[in-house]
């Protein structure tokens, strides 16, 4: 791991397939995305290299986030891989592990590309990776 990474994982007791659709279905990834208290809405969602993903993301307490992020790798039920295009800028890197039929592994990696960014983020991404891992755990048990 590069000292400009950030990695999360978890283990989610539901087949690949299912995680699968609520990381690339619109209409789930907009109910869990984000940290806790935060709502979306999602503008463009052209899951394809080269395609795009805009997004809102609405704060529990006050403003809107705009996120835009251009796919760089759609592997189904293995990989995906975006660019982000607004600030903070950073490369993700999402993993999809079949431990067996009813257990996948997800690792979500944030790349860096300026040790300021990074020394920033850190400060709180790990935790909030966490919220977001649960937020999909639970939108996963209502699919």
């Amino acid at each position: 791991m590069s000292q400009l990474e950030i990695v999360s994982r978890r283990e989610f007791a539901h087949p690949i397939n299912k995680l699968w659709r609520a990381w690339t279905n619109p209409e789930h990834l907009k109910v869990w995305w984000g940290p806790n208290g935060f709502t979306n809405t999602i503008h463009k969602h052209d899951l394809r290299v080269g395609g795009t993903w805009r997004l809102t993301m609405h704060g529990p307490e006050k403003g809107n986030y705009e996120n835009e992020a251009r796919f760089t790798v759609v592997e189904p039920e293995k990989r995906l891989e975006w660019d982000r295009v607004s600030q903070p800028l950073f490369y993700v890197t999402v993993v999809f592990d079949k431990i067996d039929e009813d257990k996948t592994s997800v690792t979500f990696k944030m790349k860096f590309y300026e040790q300021k960014m990074y020394d920033t983020i850190v400060k709180f991404a790990p935790e909030k990776n966490e919220e977001n891992f649960d937020r999909l755990e639970s939108e996963l048990e209502k699919m």
